[in-house]
């Protein structure tokens, strides 16, 4: 089938850039949020990263305005029933992406896809709880959006084949990379990432080295753009818990117990980045450790 208007649902961090990568490929865009002040700074953040393209030669301006007037902001999920593919891209908890699918669904065309952002939780679970599983699945950005290249492809275990293809088709014309992943808890890149900033939090807990010297360690050592802590405070620790839950739950292997620091800190509200705190401090003009 042919998509031409895309629904997002979640207006941050993730959807916003899905949002906008989405537009600038020309789909028309419906992005729903419960809260009209995040919709306005999601929009806002859409158009300065847009500027930010066109300043460095990405874009021009024209695809700049094109971009932004295809971008529709509502507070109403109903407005989504006009669309061909609905990306969920809200919080990584189970029970707020069943409500949110549960109140789109009287309001979907019956050709509508629908599909999950989430990092973690099982595609054919959350497919089971729609009057749609066959149209169903997985479709896992990375973040930030604009600059990663990969998007995972997850199939639930009743995702039939035009559903696949049609979502494939759209990473496509993004211009990025689709992985297929099988419907196993946290995929492919959370199954392995997740455990490594685990276990980098577990060696600052048992006091093998700092978070400056872990991430220095990693960086300089194993050649990574950035350290785990480092990584897991632009995460947020809240999701990097939640998903260390989903692959201990769902596995129910010891290998996979969160940290009970990265609890911890979790708990105390210290989720990273977007709350100024995590394992660096970023109220002042340079991050600095915590512990």
């Amino acid at each position: 089938m042919e998509i031409s208007k895309i629904g997002i649902v979640g207006a941050g961090q993730m959807g916003n850039g899905i949002a906008h990568v989405c537009a600038l490929a020309g789909y028309e865009i419906w992005l729903s949020d419960v809260d009209q002040t995040q919709l306005d700074n999601a929009v806002a953040l859409i158009e300065r990263n847009l500027e930010r393209q066109v300043s460095r030669d990405k874009i021009s301006a024209a695809e700049k305005s094109d971009a932004l007037d295809r971008i529709h902001a509502t507070l109403s999920l109903s407005d989504l029933g006009q669309t061909d593919l609905v990306i969920e891209a809200a919080t990584e908890r189970e029970t707020v992406k069943q409500a949110i699918f549960e109140d789109l669904l009287p309001h979907l065309q019956p050709h509508t896809i629908l599909t999950s952002n989430t990092s973690s939780i099982s595609i054919t679970r959350l497919a089971s709880r729609t009057d749609r599983p066959e149209k169903f699945m997985g479709f896992h950005f990375m973040n930030p959006v604009p600059v990663m290249q990969l998007v995972e492809l997850i199939r639930g275990i009743a995702t039939d084949d035009d559903t696949f293809k049609a979502c494939k088709a759209v990473v496509d014309r993004l211009g990025k990379t689709a992985a297929t992943a099988e419907d196993f808890p946290a995929f492919i890149v959370n199954r392995i990432l997740m455990p490594m900033i685990n276990e980098a939090v577990y060696t600052l807990y048992e006091g093998v080295g700092s978070v400056q010297s872990i991430d220095e360690s990693m960086k300089l050592g194993a050649n990574h753009p950035m350290g785990p802590l480092e990584l897991a405070d632009f995460i947020g620790l809240d999701t990097c818990l939640a998903i260390m839950n989903v692959l201990h739950d769902g596995l129910a292997d010891t290998k996979y117990r969160p940290c009970p620091l990265l609890t911890k800190y979790v708990e105390a509200g210290w989720l990273g980045r977007k709350t100024g705190r995590g394992f660096y401090d970023y109220r002042g003009e340079t991050p600095v450790p915590t512990r």
